[in-house]
């Protein structure tokens, strides 16, 4: 098997190893980390019918993390997908309405971060005792909801790792934000900026281009990390479960052997359906990737127009996840786009920093072309979870029914009757209140606890124990900050 390695977007660092990648998180240039090739599958899909998660997992990712060995991958699945999860099989897939839902929330906070950020740590971990780091790795990571809490719980108590997680105070839900607030370990901090997510993002990147810092830090024996997807270890786990929504789908003789499907995802940061892309890449029979936004719509946008345009009113809504306007996975498939031409990217990526803009050559369009980009208004989602549960009983949250809404669309539209994969990205009961009022209408009660029992008598399926386990959880985290203070917060929290 050839030996993958990893080089930046704008090419200022070339040829690590995977453990190197995933160590560093971002490139010293601000560009991301890339394989220097995409490989095909080395096996044949019909051979995965009946394994576990656990399997299909390793024989995927060992193609992409050729440094790591089989001992050391086989530990790091083993520990991730684990007793944690509430269903053994780790993922499910149920046929609803004409499509079928990729239920990703079955983790420890239940939602589809916990597919990556389960086994980031011992990815982590492994590759810096193979690299021979003795610093602690601290992580430092913006959320738009879900990121921070399945980070922070990750890495909660990891010997030799710390996090902190910046979020946009107001623009998660109050229960993403409990989730936060009230997380345990002795090595985990959270910090509400005021701002959006796209102000904590460039934050969290200008930091880990911020040289004095980097050497304040160093002198303490502390080096900087990510587990945003930014980070290629949070985007190659994503691969698996498409895979392995495909196999189930075999088992199950939904599809028969070689038959494409479409995969239609909620995307806001774009490494979900990036990491949809690469599996086709490898090697999964896939026709139409299609990227569903919410009213922030700049991705649809960009792949109906050929142009990226962040200079727009940035809209909080009930998907607020996907509330984001710079969607930092993209540039990887734009450097994919250019044929891998760091400097064509470096020009798109400044322009984007000095004027909120840029566009891309036709040849680069026609490069994109298994995408389609659609989007869904407020409306529009709570018509979709209202219609999907009067029709058949299923219940979804409000970022699987954005994806939900865009299909439909698509599929009346265009006509297109391939059967076609849902990414259902957070349980309904972490957005109970949002759900519960698009179902019934108007919901009259203040308590949000009573709001998601009613939403459980709806659904007649088990509150998730994660939803549980914060009912009565103490607040533990306060912190908050200007945006431009996000330094100094990080400063006082590392000074001890």
């Amino acid at each position: 098997m050839r030996e993958i390695c990893y080089n930046s977007t704008r090419g200022g660092e070339q040829g690590l190893s995977a453990s190197q990648a995933i160590l560093k998180g971002l490139a010293s240039d601000g560009g991301l980390f890339m394989p220097d090739h995409i490989p095909a599958f080395d096996f044949d899909v019909e051979a995965l019918l009946h394994e576990s998660y656990q399997e299909i997992a390793y024989r995927v990712m060992r193609l992409l993390l050729t440094d790591y060995t089989e001992e050391e991958l086989r530990f790091c699945i083993a520990h991730a997908y684990d007793e944690t999860f509430d269903t053994d099989e780790i993922v499910s897939v149920k046929e609803a309405g004409g499509a079928y839902y990729l239920e990703l929330f079955h983790g420890r906070t239940i939602a589809f971060k916990d597919m990556a950020l389960s086994i980031l740590p011992y990815l982590l971990t492994v590759a810096a005792k193979k690299n021979g780091v003795t610093n602690t790795i601290e992580i430092l990571t913006a959320t738009s909801g879900d990121t921070g809490k399945a980070a922070m719980t990750g890495f909660a108590d990891v010997p030799g790792t710390g996090i902190i997680v910046f979020y946009p105070k107001g623009g998660v839900s109050r229960f993403q934000e409990l989730q936060m607030a009230t997380q345990r370990g002795s090595n985990v901090s959270v910090v509400s900026i005021h701002g959006n997510f796209d102000d904590a993002q460039r934050g969290v990147k200008e930091l880990f281009g911020d040289r004095d810092l980097e050497k304040q830090l160093l002198e303490k024996g502390i080096q900087l990390s990510s587990a945003n997807s930014i980070n290629i270890g949070r985007l190659i786990p994503q691969i698996v479960y498409y895979v392995s929504a495909y196999v189930k789908l075999r088992e199950t003789e939904e599809i028969a052997a070689g038959e494409a499907i479409n995969l239609c995802v909620p995307t806001g940061n774009f490494g979900n359906i990036l990491a949809a892309y690469l599996a086709k890449r490898m090697g999964l029979p896939v026709g139409r990737l299609i990227c569903a936004s919410n009213e922030n719509k700049v991705l649809c946008d960009f792949f109906r127009s050929g142009r990226y345009d962040k200079n727009r009113r940035f809209i909080l809504t009930t998907s607020p996840s996907m509330d984001i306007l710079v969607s930092s996975n993209l540039e990887r498939l734009i450097y994919l786009s250019c044929g891998e031409d760091a400097a064509i990217n470096r020009g798109l990526m400044r322009q984007l920093k000095e004027n909120g803009v840029y566009s891309v050559t036709e040849e680069m369009r026609a490069f994109m072309q298994d995408f389609f980009g659609g989007s869904a208004d407020e409306k529009e989602v709570a018509a979709r979870i209202r219609s999907l549960y009067e029709e058949t009983g299923y219940v979804i949250d409000t970022h699987t029914a954005v994806a939900s809404a865009v299909y439909e669309a698509y599929r009346r539209e265009s006509g297109d009757s391939t059967k076609t994969v849902i990414a259902s990205t957070a349980s309904p009961f972490k957005f109970a209140r949002a759900v519960l009022q698009a179902i019934q209408g108007e919901v009259q009660e203040t308590d949000d606890w009573t709001v998601i029992e009613l939403l459980q008598k709806k659904a007649g399926i088990p509150i998730p124990k994660a939803v549980t386990e914060i009912r009565h959880a103490r607040v533990l985290h306060r912190r908050e900050c200007d945006a431009a203070d996000m330094k100094q917060e990080v400063s006082d929290i590392l000074k001890h």
